[in-house]
């Protein structure tokens, strides 16, 4: 099982345990695609911050 698969079910799980029953499977999918994404453009971006603050001054 992929992580993607494994933190879809979780995600499931979770909002199951909350009354959320309406979602399909694609749905959870889509939304850990869009989580990632987005954590992986943080990640981008914190990385950037921390290059930038290292630069010294010209």
């Amino acid at each position: 099982m992929s992580v993607k698969a494994m933190m879809a079910t979780i995600l499931e799980n979770q909002l199951a345990l909350r009354g959320v029953h309406s979602l399909t499977p694609s749905d959870y999918e889509e939304i850990v695609e869009h989580l990632l994404e987005q954590l992986r453009e943080l990640e981008l971006s914190l990385a950037a911050r921390e290059f930038d603050g290292r630069q010294e001054p010209k």
